[in-house]
């Protein structure tokens, strides 16, 4: 058994020492904290920039501005620059030549790329499109863009007059389709318009021309893809001649697949080339090295699973061959970048409870080179060097520089003021023999100087692949529910990613069994590792597929907690079936479409109903297509034809998550009124 560890001090803690009238973090702290991310590196690795969210709760939204910090320099301070109190900068990113950075701000009424003089620190406005750029890459010469956002498909320029949308035929407001998809994530679809990938180049004046090279040739879909995909989905060649691009086709099969491919675009012939057409399952997140030798990429390979394992995939850009990397390492690979000398990929990859960096050479040797948090932001540096963003249950992300020998160096403490004026919290990673006798890991976050018995919330992941691991998150934070006088406890159950694939595949068609096993063994391990925890006086709280197992629990665990809460969590598997609309989601985990499942109606929460009895909060965002509303009110009025405790929260304005300040503060702030009405603390 692990002794606890206090987890203030994972990531240097903060530059302030606690004062003597520390507080309990509140859900208007959890919602105010800064947010940093989009670090980007000079050419000479002298500076990075990046990007600081801070939220306006009166405006009810965040604002983003632009920061540099020069490496090298004792002691040197961030410096703002580049942006207006009035207006979002973000995405910065150097051009080649170190010289200025590029950028996009709606300074000038619309997003569009900027450009900031590093000599005289003066801003200008490189481009004037007919329609916002969603995002940006620099191509390694500096003289062309790679430019994207929603463009008609029709349309050879970079925004036309109309959206192409087909769906609206007219006269009244009737959107009408033929094919799946007709919504996706948090809102419809709109065939005819897409987001696309141009080239632009830049002039002698360092602005960009209006016009541009579309370069998705004869494809349909989405590139970068939505609703996620970013600027890790492009990449230009290393002599500038083309870009690589993940894309989904839009075709009658979308709903259905998860077959991104990786294509390559030529400036020279325009020729579209699927680099990756033998994979049925996902490729994604092409890299170039930078020596022009190899293309890497990670890849899944089998179809419509978008869970399995990620492996790193190497092309020989001379003869063409294809080496799967990684595939003897059990690891799920999430986030790749080139060394600059070409010679390695520093990659992240969960593992147990942890996401830690990782260096791959080009034999397929994997060295660990983190040990405790979540590692993002990977940005390697001209002298063999590594900036990179961490994050733990501890706090929000910042940056630390790693040199070539491995001594680390903290960059920045974005949130040193608000996380010194509040109490810190005690981490504890444990495990126990879970279903199968298998080994299942588990956290427990508490308040530190807490005395006596503690009421427990246990927290259950969505995904169903996931983990509650080591990482800081602006939704389900354990840091801020165990601030409120609670023991938190998280379990890896079956199915959680970071454990090897093989654990993770052990949910498919297995929604309600091993996962609810590991819950109930987890429970009753958790009282013997901590004897402060009070496991007869405790809730459960679970959002997606810990919805899910909210409702499953209800009907087939019904004694064991005083209260529930389900977010966004699926009450009927045949309904889902239908109304999800990912299908790839619901027929992968569940086997087949719902007609031809064997079983089907086996973890089915729906059919166990008449056991339900536990006081439940019920809530959802009316704009989630992935698990839709309907599941949470159908939950809602099961509990009150029954007569039991219930209440029902929908936001009609969020989608599958909770994400406008205003919003989070009222879902906390009613999640923690629910639990304080059933747990009382022990005397």
């Amino acid at each position: 058994m692990k002794k606890p560890l206090l987890i203030a001090a994972l990531i240097g803690a903060t530059a302030l020492s606690a004062p003597a009238f520390a507080r309990p973090m509140t859900e208007t702290d959890l919602a105010t904290m800064k947010r940093l991310s989009g670090a980007a590196a000079s050419p000479d690795g002298t500076m990075i920039a990046y990007q600081v969210r801070e939220t306006d709760l009166d405006a009810n939204k965040g604002r983003t501005d632009l920061y540099l910090i020069k490496l090298g320099t004792p002691n040197a301070q961030p410096v703002l620059f580049a942006s207006k109190p009035d207006k979002n900068e973000h995405d910065p990113a150097f051009a080649p030549d170190g010289k200025s950075i590029f950028y996009i701000s709606n300074e000038g009424g619309s997003d569009q790329i900027w450009r900031y003089d590093l000599a005289s620190g003066t801003s200008t406005q490189a481009s004037n499109f007919k329609t916002d750029v969603s995002g940006f890459k620099i191509s390694p010469d500096g003289k062309k863009f790679a430019v994207w956002g929603d463009i008609a498909r029709d349309c050879m320029e970079f925004g036309c007059e109309k959206d192409g949308d087909t769906s609206k035929p007219g006269p009244g407001t009737g959107r009408e389709y033929d094919q799946l998809m007709v919504r996706h994530w948090d809102a419809w679809e709109t065939p005819g318009n897409y987001s696309r990938i141009f080239t632009v180049v830049l002039g002698a004046d360092n602005k960009l021309g209006t016009l541009g090279e579309a370069m998705d040739g004869d494809l349909v879909g989405d590139a970068p893809s939505k609703p996620f995909g970013g600027a890790e989905e492009v990449s230009w060649a290393a002599d500038s001649s083309g870009i690589a691009f993940a894309l989904r086709k839009a075709d009658a099969n979308e709903a259905k697949s998860t077959n991104l491919d990786i294509y390559g675009a030529s400036l020279k012939s325009k020729e579209v080339v699927n680099l990756t057409a033998d994979n049925g399952g996902t490729d994604t997140i092409p890299a170039a090295s930078p020596d022009g030798k190899w293309l890497a990429w990670t890849s899944m390979a089998r179809a419509t699973y978008e869970a399995d394992r990620l492996v790193i995939k190497l092309m020989d850009l001379k003869s063409g061959k294809v080496t799967a990397l990684t595939d003897a390492w059990d690891r799920s690979v999430g986030s790749l970048a080139w060394a600059a000398d070409s010679k390695s990929l520093l990659v992240t990859a969960q593992d147990t409870l942890e996401t830690p960096l990782y260096r791959v050479d080009l034999k397929g040797k994997v060295t660990r080179l983190t040990e405790r948090g979540n590692i993002a932001e990977v940005v390697p540096l001209k002298n063999g060097g590594v900036v990179y963003a961490i994050n733990s249950i501890a706090g929000p992300s910042d940056l630390v520089l790693m040199d070539a020998k491995g001594k680390t160096t903290r960059l920045t403490n974005v949130n040193a003021q608000a996380l010194a004026a509040l109490d810190p919290v005690n981490y504890q990673k444990f495990d126990f023999a879970g279903a199968n006798g298998e080994q299942v890991f588990g956290q427990i976050v508490k308040p530190q100087n807490a005395t006596g018995k503690l009421p427990v919330l246990l927290l259950v992941h969505g995904g169903p692949q996931g983990t509650f691991n080591n990482s800081w998150s602006y939704r389900w934070n354990p840091a801020v529910m165990a601030s409120q006088g609670y023991a938190v406890v998280t379990i890896d159950f079956h199915g959680s990613t970071g454990y090897g694939q093989k654990f993770t595949d052990s949910i498919n068609k297995n929604w309600g069994g091993w996962p609810l096993e590991d819950l109930q063994k987890g429970m009753a391990a958790v009282g013997k590792i901590d004897s402060q925890l009070d496991t007869a006086n405790a809730c459960a709280l679970g959002g997606s597929y810990g919805g899910y197992m909210m409702n499953w629990i209800a009907g087939n665990w019904p004694d064991r907690f005083k209260c529930l809460v389900t977010h966004a969590g699926i009450f009927d598997l045949r309904a889902m079936a239908y109304e999800t609309e990912e299908l790839w989601f619901d027929q992968w985990d569940n086997g087949r479409p719902w007609t031809t499942r064997t079983d089907a109606e086996k973890w089915n929460p729906v059919n166990h109903v008449a056991k339900w009895k536990t006081p439940t909060l019920v809530i959802h965002g009316e704009k989630d297509y992935r698990i839709p509303y309907s599941q949470s009110l159908a939950a809602f009025t099961a509990l009150q034809q029954q007569g039991v405790e219930s209440k029902l929260l929908v936001f009609p304005d969020e989608n599958h998550w909770i994400l406008k300040p205003k919003n989070s503060i009222q879902w906390h702030q009613t999640v923690f009124k629910w639990v304080g009405e059933y747990l009382k603390p022990a005397k």
